[in-house]
C-alpha cells in the first residue's frame, strides 16, 4: 500500500469468507487496522451470505416486488390484462426477479416456491383472470411460469 502510494477507506473495507467448514477466525488487517468481518455483502444488487445461499436476497427481492406492485397499483385504477403483462414484465420480471438469476439461481424447493408465489400473486391483479386457477392464469397472459 505504501509502496504504491494507494490510500484506502479501511471504514469501507469488509472482510467476507465463503467456506461449508466452521468459521476459521482469523483476523485481516490493512496497515495495523482490523478489517470487518461480515455474514453477508451486497455486490451489484446481488446479497451473497457466507454459505452462498440466496435465501436473503430472495427475500429482499419479494420485499422489491410488493413495493413496486403498491405504486402500480396506487397510480393506475384499471389496467388491461395487456398493460399489466407489461408492467410486470418490465418492472417485476426482468428487474427484481430475473436480474442475475445465473449468479443467485434458488435451489432449494422452498425458495422456488417462493419465487412462483410472487408471480401468482401478481397475475390475481389482473381483475378479468383473478378468479381463475394459476395454470390458465398463466395460459391466458401467455406467461410461463418461474
Amino acid at each position: 500500500m505504501d509502496i504504491w502510494l494507494l490510500r484506502l477507506n479501511i471504514g469501507n473495507c469488509k472482510v467476507a469468507s465463503y467456506d461449508r467448514r466452521p468459521q476459521i477466525y482469523t483476523n485481516y488487517n490493512i496497515s495495523g487496522e482490523i478489517i470487518e468481518k461480515i455474514e453477508s455483502i451486497k455486490d451489484l444488487e446481488v446479497t451473497f451470505d457466507n454459505k452462498l445461499e440466496s435465501g436473503e436476497h430472495l427475500n429482499n427481492k419479494i420485499a422489491q416486488h410488493i413495493k413496486c406492485w403498491r405504486i402500480v397499483k396506487r397510480n393506475f385504477i384499471y389496467l388491461s390484462p395487456d398493460s399489466s403483462v407489461v408492467l410486470y414484465k418490465s418492472m417485476i420480471r426482468s428487474h427484481i426477479l430475473e436480474y442475475a438469476v445465473s449468479v443467485w439461481n434458488p435451489h432449494h424447493q422452498s425458495l422456488i416456491e417462493k419465487l412462483e408465489k410472487v408471480q401468482k400473486r401478481a397475475t390475481k391483479l389482473v381483475l378479468t383472470v383473478k378468479k381463475l386457477c394459476y395454470e390458465e392464469r398463466l395460459r391466458k397472459l401467455k406467461l410461463a411460469t418461474l
